[in-house]
């Protein structure tokens, strides 16, 4: 069995519970996300994070040259590199791949971009950030053939060899489908998909595949995303996708054991 396991990087993620479960197995790769790295860093050099809103109540990032650099410098530099040394740490052989190492992870930059502001539908200019079209399964098997812990993460690279942001939510549920994963698990800072978003005993704690977009509604801010890479892996042939919390003790076996939101 092989499982995908994404910790997230927003505030209020936990990531020692899940490095120190994960350390203990040896069935999975690793993907990460670093929202917060990345805002922090580009306070830091004086180019705060921009975020806008889809027409279909999607939140992206948004990434021109300016912000694509510090991107690229919080995520595969300072994020991958502290994930790999932990793992090490705790005695796991583990190595960074961004998507853009190895042509890894091949996407198509995104055009025509649209974001609501103050009402009106406007186009986003200047977007480098992409869909992912093709992950190299042969290289993620071959590294887990030799004992090696794939710890993957934005950017991708696109066929012309332009560097581009991909969602990692996204990356991670491609990344199980090439592979045919048994779970796709996507570890956040909430307990799963909330019908209201002040109370964690109102979780949804099973949504069939076919019915994801009825739950498109209660689903806010980045948890559409992870909502969406859900379906995704699901529909591609993943055994399941579980979104649940990173702050408990053995969060992936928990979620396993059907903690969170299930999509099946």
């Amino acid at each position: 069995m092989t499982i995908v396991v994404k910790v997230g990087g927003a505030a209020g993620n936990e990531r020692s519970p899940v490095l120190e479960e994960l350390a203990h197995r040896s069935d999975y790769l690793l993907v990460h996300g670093g929202s917060d790295e990345v805002d922090r860093w580009s306070g830091a050099l004086g180019r705060p994070a921009e975020y806008y809103t889809s027409p279909s109540g999607v939140v992206s990032r948004r990434t021109d040259a300016r912000h694509l650099e510090v991107l690229i410098l919080a995520l595969a530099g300072k994020v991958q590199t502290e994930l790999v040394a932990a793992l090490g740490h705790r005695g796991v052989r583990a190595i960074g791949l961004s998507g853009v190492d190895g042509g890894l992870l091949l996407a198509r930059r995104k055009s025509g971009a649209r974001a609501v502001v103050d009402g009106r539908v406007v186009r986003v200019s200047d977007d480098l950030s992409g869909t992912i079209e093709r992950v190299d399964a042969e290289l993620l098997r071959s590294l887990l053939g030799l004992g090696i812990v794939p710890v993957i993460g934005p950017p991708a690279l696109t066929a012309d060899g332009e560097i581009v942001n991909v969602d990692a939510d996204r990356a991670a549920s491609a990344v199980a489908a090439a592979l045919r994963a048994e779970a796709l698990v996507l570890l956040t800072n909430v307990p799963g998909l909330l019908e209201r978003p002040d109370d964690p005993q109102s979780r949804v704690p099973h949504i069939p595949v076919g019915e994801v977009d009825r739950y498109l509604p209660l689903a806010r801010g980045r948890m559409r995303k992870k909502l969406l890479a859900a379906k995704e892996a699901v529909a591609a042939g993943v055994g399941r996708a579980i979104i649940a919390p990173s702050n408990v003790p053995t969060p992936v076996e928990r979620a396993l054991k059907g903690a969170g939101t299930v999509v099946a």
